[in-house]
């Protein structure tokens, strides 16, 4: 190693928190270096489904629509249905917007889906694309897929990170020193497993459904929409006495994610390409000529979270941290929001715009909200995997009648109960954080199909549609915002120099709106880079000391 690279961040992981994390360090003019030992981003689809809060964030950097475009064709439903086999009996099915009729739909939409934007069905693959594309673009942005981080130090001193990567197919070592280094290498996390942090949580849960080993299929299906008399869907979940599974389309035409519930752990790792083709005819209800792209075991009923997300100057994200059983799609979500949350943090701690101590208060922050996501996918996966189905279900007979409106109902119950999720989406908060300024008052319950919305600090912001039709979000400063509200609004210079004494970028956006004032409860707002209410008050009077708490100022 003759030389050494220098960086402000080094980035273990190449997956959505790694790649979320250099587009917001980058778009701040950090110095960033992204390694990853995969030869590019993800080539099997793995998470398919970008809650509205992802898309939010998607929006906040100029991307949503791009991502939007992704995927399923423009018109295709994004329907969930549940039925007997994928070309047999419908038992349940939750209609949702294409991607075309989303824009114009969440406008019209209030209360709990009172939003800037809808969820969107992509698979995960195409997202990275995306979002490798929009970091490559950016000058302090260097990404190398195929090379590994082989090891790390924190020296603990001045000179920080000091850390050895390689790549994968040989070479010269490169000596990188950087401020800091976070990991968000994955389940199998290399720098969890380094600095020696544990799991907490519970794992190796038991069901008929998403519990045990699942075989995964990634596969082209030419006939599978040509054959099936059912409306299309985005996903489909099979529920039969015999067998559960579920499949996804990819790309509205015929590539598909398959998944079937294996009941023997050690079989399902012998299962050859003729085991997939016949369990995929069993579960699509005849036989159907597939082509497998890929073919691979994985563990459902997870529900763990690391003990801890900080160790000095590395920090942990993604699914380093936290493992979901994959109902809900909360998991690729809840790590997009550890890097925007990490984003701002880092950004603003090297650039001398707050203490140190800022960064203790991610983890203060996203461990409760990933060990309340994991719950929530653990009920999801509850609901749906320790159904039973009746033994008659597929009978063509009084009972089995019977049976099919039973599971109608449940499963009607379930879908709403997985999928329309406002308050998961929404509803996380980050009550009793040091660098929020709380007020006194309380937020809304928890709920996860509720959502109310509630400037109480610590939360999303409320949103609104503007008569000029953007959204209050497309107002926001990338960096802070202080949202003045009503017709007759306090002055402000006291935020504006306390910022400009901070080296904080601040923009004052105004709203006479009374409406506006109200949905606020105050007419000052402090909103953090993040989108995430700081602090609310009547008046600027303690507008230093508000900047400094929300800054972690000494």
């Amino acid at each position: 190693m003759s030389a050494t690279q220098q960086t402000d961040v080094l980035i273990a992981g190449g997956g959505p928190c790694g790649l979320m994390l250099a587009n917001e360090l980058g778009r701040r003019n950090i110095r960033c270096l992204l390694v990853d030992p995969k030869p590019g981003t993800a080539f099997n689809p793995q998470a398919n489904a970008t809650q509205a809060r992802t898309m939010e964030h998607f929006r906040r950097l100029g991307f949503a629509q791009e991502i939007r475009s992704m995927g399923l064709p423009p018109d295709h439903p994004t329907d969930i249905a549940y039925l007997t086999r994928f070309a047999g009996t419908e038992l349940a099915r939750l209609r949702l917007p294409t991607a075309a009729a989303a824009p114009q739909a969440i406008k019209a939409m209030s209360g709990s889906w009172s939003a800037a934007e809808l969820p969107h069905r992509v698979s995960q693959k195409f997202v990275e694309v995306k979002l490798r594309e929009h970091a490559q673009r950016l000058p302090s942005v260097e990404v190398r897929y195929g090379c590994q981080l082989k090891s790390f130090t924190d020296t603990d001193t001045g000179s920080g990170i000091e850390a050895v990567v390689q790549a994968v197919d040989g070479g010269e070592p490169l000596a990188v020193q950087a401020a800091y280094l976070v990991g968000a290498d994955g389940a199998r996390s290399f720098v969890r497993k380094q600095l020696g942090i544990a799991w907490g949580g519970d794992t190796g849960f038991k069901r008929k459904f998403m519990g045990g080993k699942m075989l995964a299929v990634y596969l082209k299906a030419p006939d599978f929409y040509a054959r099936n008399t059912n409306d299309r869907a985005w996903m489909y979940v099979v529920v039969n006495p015999q067998l559960r599974a579920f499949i996804m389309s990819v790309d509205g035409v015929s590539e598909f994610a398959f998944h079937i519930q294996m009941a023997d752990d050690d079989a399902t790792e012998a299962l050859t390409e003729a085991d997939a083709r016949r369990l995929f005819s069993l579960a699509y209800g005849q036989a159907i000529e597939i082509e497998i792209l890929s073919m691979a075991t994985w563990l459902a009923g997870h529900a763990l979270v690391a003990e801890s997300f900080q160790r000095g100057r590395v920090l942990l994200g993604g699914d380093a941290v936290h493992l979901f059983t994959p109902t809900g799609g909360l998991g690729y979500n809840t790590a997009v929001e550890d890097a925007v949350n990490l984003g701002w943090k880092l950004a603003a701690v090297l650039k001398g715009q707050a203490g140190a101590d800022l960064l203790e208060s991610y983890e203060r922050e996203r461990r409760p909200l990933a060990m309340r996501n994991t719950g929530y996918a653990r009920q999801f996966a509850d609901s749906i995997g320790l159904y039973d189905a009746a033994p008659e279900l597929e009978e063509d007979s009084p009972a089995g009648a019977t049976a099919r409106a039973a599971a109608s109902e449940y499963l009607n119950g379930h879908v709403r109960r997985e999928f329309n999720i406002p308050g998961v989406t929404f509803g996380g908060r980050y009550d009793g954080s040091p660098i929020i300024v709380a007020d006194g008052t309380s937020a809304p319950p928890d709920a996860p199909n509720t959502y109310v919305p509630s400037a109480c600090p610590g939360g999303r912001p409320p949103h609104a549609w503007l008569a000029d039709g953007r959204s209050l979000y497309d107002t926001f400063n990338f960096e802070w915002t202080l949202l003045v509200l009503g017709p007759d609004a306090p002055r402000t210079q006291a935020f504006e120099q306390a910022a400009s004494a901070l080296g904080l970028d601040l923009r004052v956006v105004r709203q006479a709106s009374a409406e506006l004032a109200a949905l606020y409860e105050a007419p000052l707002a402090l909103i953090r880079p993040d989108q995430i209410v700081a602090w609310r008050g009547q008046d600027a009077s303690q507008a230093a000391a508000v900047l400094a708490q929300a800054t972690a100022q000494p």
